[in-house]
């Protein structure tokens, strides 16, 4: 019987997927139910060893003998200290050694309790990654419990192999062994590289074999750099495979309505065929929250291809295979996908493209009234009819979810951690490299946070703002449950009289406003197309009710 602690068995598991056969334990109390667990395994060898400096030598000699990961388990307090001199001899030999230390609740840290000490990050430069397990509560936490064991692992047997530290916080009591067999937990594997241990090839053939057989596989292309992916290679993707690319990867002119399809395919006849058996994800964030949570909840099995492995990311929450290549390779390799497409594969492509094609309609004649959705649809207009060299960025919150809907270009977002500080200031420093016009669409309270980025004699003419005023921060309308809050406009909102009219007066920019459908039409052609030797802003003022109530509309109504 194994210990019922959920990350001991999880990390257990993990241990026997990644080929450890050899364990050299150290005696103590708190480690005593990881090293019953490893002692079950009749794939793992233990050895055991009183002192750890000993101990963690004894485990560099068999990784040296066995070219595998090998373990040393240590219990809570300085025994993992004196782990440090093997540690740094594996780290210059390259070893793949993985140090297990058990330690005290992390509520217990510091506060004057036996054997207790930061154990988490104590070797410090001399493993390449440590990590704390959770003590699983739900479900969430197994993922991250699993996700945590798996990136040290594929760290520790990635590339030049190397020692990793994972720390493993457990609550008393210690000694209960009633789990009967060990959980079900899938391992990270490596789709490249030549390592035994990865069992991977060098190439990602394997991930095309296995697309082969997969009978709904989706591609997901989050943030990517622009020109990482060829708008002709994406027109072709997307014709044989589906594919959900928002305006922050795609440098084609093909918009693809996955946020609206996502919120409608529960209520389509036969939904669970929308749902994929494999996913391929390429780049970093997606902004729809809506697809985000639909893909997660898919539980599709997900491959992601990374440019740095030992970095990986599982958005999904389904990881099980990585593809490592340089970001240069990533459009060649997914335009080798267009020759890879079954019968079940064209099925499932026309499925889905019946669904967006009926969101791209809906989008397309969908006439919102006056707000900051109508500034947007106009302003994706005029631009997709002029013939210039003009970049588009979009601040984040309500500004980048109205792009998503209507941008039919590649647009620039500071999305890497989505906060509203320095998108202005982001724009005008792009606008000083760039020969053609730039373009900021920016909501009013990212606006006034980031005013600075006009306070300096740097800006020009070929910098252009369309500031979006409701006079606060109209997102937090859209949040259901706010709206009992008394302080959802006052405190959480910010809400607001001010206008932009005294700062462009200030810096010297030119200033248009508007405050409803023919002025706002007539601000941003002028905007476009007025030539001056100096920024120019338009702010266009909207209700926020108002706001809310078109963009509301223009879901139900798909």
């Amino acid at each position: 019987m194994y210990s019922n602690k959920e990350n001991i068995n999880i990390l257990t598991a993990l241990l026997i997927e990644y080929g450890v056969s050899d364990a050299v334990v150290c005696p103590g109390s708190r480690n005593a139910p990881i090293v019953h667990n490893l002692a079950l395994c009749k794939s793992i060898r233990c050895h055991p060893v009183t002192d750890e400096r000993s101990a963690g030598f004894y485990a560099l000699g068999l990784a040296l003998a066995t070219r595998r990961p090998t373990v040393v388990c240590v219990t809570s307090g300085t025994a993992l200290l004196n782990l440090a001199p093997a540690v740094a001899e594996a780290f210059y030999q390259h070893v793949p050694l993985v140090v297990v230390s058990a330690d005290r609740p992390q509520q217990w840290i510091g506060q004057l309790d036996g054997q207790t000490l930061p154990q988490h990050g104590a070797l410090g430069a001399f493993v390449r990654k440590s990590v704390q397990l959770p003590e699983p509560a739900d479900d969430e936490q197994r993922w991250l419990c699993r996700r945590l064991v798996n990136e040290a692992l594929i760290a520790s047997t990635s590339r030049l192999p190397s020692p990793v530290h994972v720390n493993v916080p457990i609550t008393e009591p210690l000694f209960a062994f009633d789990v009967d067999v060990l959980p079900e937990v899938k391992r990270f594997h490596m789709m490249s590289g030549n390592s035994k241990v990865q069992g991977g090839n060098s190439s990602p053939t394997l991930l095309i074999d296995r697309i082969k057989d997969e009978p709904r596989p989706l591609v997901v292309i989050g943030q990517v750099a622009s020109g990482v992916v060829a708008a002709d290679t994406m027109r072709k993707l997307s014709r044989c495979h589906v594919v959900f690319a928002e305006p922050l990867s795609n440098q084609s002119c093909t918009v693809v309505h996955f946020d609206e399809a996502v919120r409608i395919i529960h209520s389509l006849p036969a939904a669970d065929y929308y749902t994929p058996t494999y996913i391929i994800y390429v780049g970093d964030t997606i902004v729809s929250k809506a697809t985000r949570r639909w893909l997660r909840q898919s539980k599709a099995p997900s491959c992601i291809v990374t440019p740095d492995a030992l970095d990986v990311h599982d958005p999904l929450m389904t990881l099980e295979d990585i593809v490592e290549m340089p970001l240069g390779d990533i459009g060649s390799f997914l335009g080798s996908l267009c020759d890879v497409h079954n019968e079940s594969q064209r099925s499932y492509h026309a499925l889905w493209q019946d669904i967006l094609g009926r969101c791209d309609e809906r989008a397309e004649n969908y006439l919102p009234a006056y707000s900051q959705m109508a500034v947007v649809k106009y302003f994706e207009e005029q631009l997709a009819d002029l013939d210039a060299d003009i970049s588009v960025h979009y601040a984040n919150s309500s500004a980048i979810r109205l792009a998503c809907i209507y941008a039919q270009h590649y647009v620039w977002c500071n999305r890497g951690v989505n906060g509203i500080e320095g998108s202005l200031s982001t724009a005008a420093g792009f606008s000083l490299a760039k020969s053609g016009m730039t373009v900021c669409v920016i909501g009013d309270l990212s606006f006034f946070y980031d005013q600075n980025a006009l306070w300096n004699r740097n800006v020009d003419g070929r910098l252009r703002i369309i500031l979006l005023n409701n006079h606060g921060g109209g997102i937090f309308r859209q949040l259901p449950g706010l709206e009992h809050s008394p302080v959802a406009d006052s405190f959480v909102g910010a809400s607001h009289d001010t206008t932009a009219q005294g700062i462009c007066t200030q810096n010297d920019i030119g200033y248009l406003s508007a405050k409803d459908m023919d002025e706002m039409q007539i601000g941003i052609v002028t905007l476009l197309t007025r030539d001056t030797d100096r920024p120019m802003l338009l702010e266009v003022f909207t209700d926020p009710a108002e706001d809310t109530r078109v963009q509301n509309d223009y879901f139900l109504l798909i």
